[in-house]
């Protein structure tokens, strides 16, 4: 067993201790507890966005160097401490030591990135369409954002909402998710040590009502939030209520088409990789294979052989290839689908079963099922887990069909040697972000993420795009 962590809010730069009422569990071996968690509410809330809006005009009008700094610091940090912070990833959280590590590097070099474009904000000088006047545009901080940020990228996602908001002189309250506080809290306590200034990142820790109070508050001046679509909506109706700024992320049902003329090698392994890494808890997995008839049976019996070759077990533990998942909700959501899968009709080629481990945990065993339509619920809805999909088609244009008819738009891939189909499927997928030969997870950090449809509200996250959202455009006119 390892220490249990007491964790605190972070407000005006200080731990502020309260009752821990909660509990973070070790998804691997729940008899462990991680993390003991306050319930913050209303009182913290205020007391946050308080301090965030009292830092807000020093933090903004400081020179960029100094914001650079900061992030920069605080990057380098993580990165040198990739394997305690990511054990406490893996510990929380459930994704192995590997994807713990992996995910903790990528928050470090997003730190670093916006490092760079803290010192990279441009304006423009455009000719007016008046003699002796000129016009310059500015780009300006907006204010005080609430982040509500999801378990799933524990470390990474508040890092890429955190990082461009504060490089771009914004002050803000964060709510991490239930599940996964403490490897939020140990990214804030990087970023205080890197040398921030006090009331310029906050954070609350608690239940659904500390992301209401944020969600309400008038002094927010913008919202990004990622998690569900039901959740997301409510928040989305918040902001506009008040005119706050929005960006919202709510997940996909992501196919995978692979066609005839596929490489079947890479495209079990693209399969593999995109359904079930990460225990399938990621909003870019493939949970959709959408397969040509000429190579289906062939490719659903090597993928599941595949797929039941994967050892589950203890996140630690280095043999294992996929860990539990978060939460007992998440195991159960898991298994419901599989049975309404079983009950549409689908057949159940590997898994499905409930796992008997050493260690009490919330395992689920990797499963895939064959022979279903379109139209099932397991193919429309998300599950979040480690359980994909197969659906037979005839031909290229019947599988896009089927891909683009979903309420999603997330990520797209497809698997397939033809020139023609990939750069067809590259302008007619409906989704933000498409992959050709490659699985629909896995994104790098430096270019705009989001999807289409429901699965994305507002600007684009990360990357070069960020700075839509979190900056506001000024014009300026002068005369000579």
């Amino acid at each position: 067993m390892t220490e249990t962590i007491e964790l605190n809010h972070w407000i005006n730069g200080e731990k502020v201790s309260a009752e821990r009422p909660g509990e973070s569990l070790n998804p691997s071996d729940t008899r462990e507890v991680v993390a003991r968690t306050p319930d913050g509410g209303e009182a913290e809330v205020n007391a946050a966005v308080a301090a965030a809006k009292a830092a807000f005009t020093g933090w903004s009008e400081a020179s960029p160097e100094l914001r650079s700094d900061v992030l920069d610091r605080a990057g380098t940090l993580v990165m040198e401490r990739r394997e305690a912070l990511g054990r406490l990833l893996s510990r929380e959280e459930g994704k192995t030591l590997a994807e713990g590590i992996g995910e903790t590097v990528r928050a470090g070099r997003v730190l670093k990135y916006f490092a760079g474009e803290a010192l990279r904000v441009h304006g423009q000088n455009l000719a007016s369409v008046r003699p002796d006047v000129e016009i310059q545009t500015y780009r300006q901080a907006v204010g005080v954002y609430g982040l509500i940020t999801p378990w799933n990228f524990p470390i990474a996602i508040p890092a890429w909402k955190a990082a461009p908001a504060l490089a771009f002189g914004n002050t803000v309250v964060m709510k991490p998710a239930g599940p996964t506080p403490a490897t939020a809290e140990a990214l804030v306590a990087i970023l205080h040590e890197a040398g921030l200034p006090k009331g310029v990142l906050n954070m609350v820790v608690g239940r659904g009502r500390v992301g209401q109070a944020i969600v309400d508050h008038p002094d927010v001046d913008g919202l990004s939030f990622t998690g569900s679509q039901g959740v997301g909506a409510g928040v989305a109706a918040g902001a506009v209520k008040r005119q706050a700024r929005v960006q919202l992320e709510m997940g996909g049902k992501n196919p995978l088409i692979v066609l005839d003329d596929a490489d079947l090698d890479r495209a079990v392994q693209i399969a593999l990789d995109g359904s079930f890494f990460a225990t399938g808890q990621r909003c870019t997995a493939s949970s959709r294979l959408i397969v040509q008839g000429g190579i289906h049976d062939r490719f659903v019996a090597a993928l599941a052989e595949r797929v039941a070759a994967l050892r589950v077990g203890d996140a630690l533990d280095p043999q294992t290839q996929m860990g539990p998942a978060v939460s007992e909700d998440q195991m159960e959501t898991s298994y419901r689908y599989i049975e309404v899968a079983r009950g549409e009709g689908g057949r159940v080629v590997t898994g499905g079963q409930r796992l008997q481990m050493e260690k009490p945990g919330w395992y689920v065993q990797p499963t895939l099922i064959a022979d279903t339509e379109a139209d099932m619920r397991i193919n429309n809805e998300e599950i979040f887990g480690p359980v994909a999909s197969t659906i037979r088609v005839k031909d290229y244009e019947e599988a896009l069909e089927i891909a683009n008819g979903v309420e999603f738009g997330l990520s797209a891939g497809i698997v397939t040697s033809s020139l023609k189909h990939a750069r067809d499927f590259q302008r007619r997928a409906k989704a933000g972000m498409t992959m050709v030969n490659l699985p629909t997870a896995g994104v790098d950090y430096h270019v705009p993420f989001g999807g289409s449809k429901s699965s994305s509200y507002g600007a684009r996250e990360q990357g070069f795009a960020a700075v839509e959202f979190f900056t506001q455009t000024k014009t300026s006119y002068s005369a000579g």
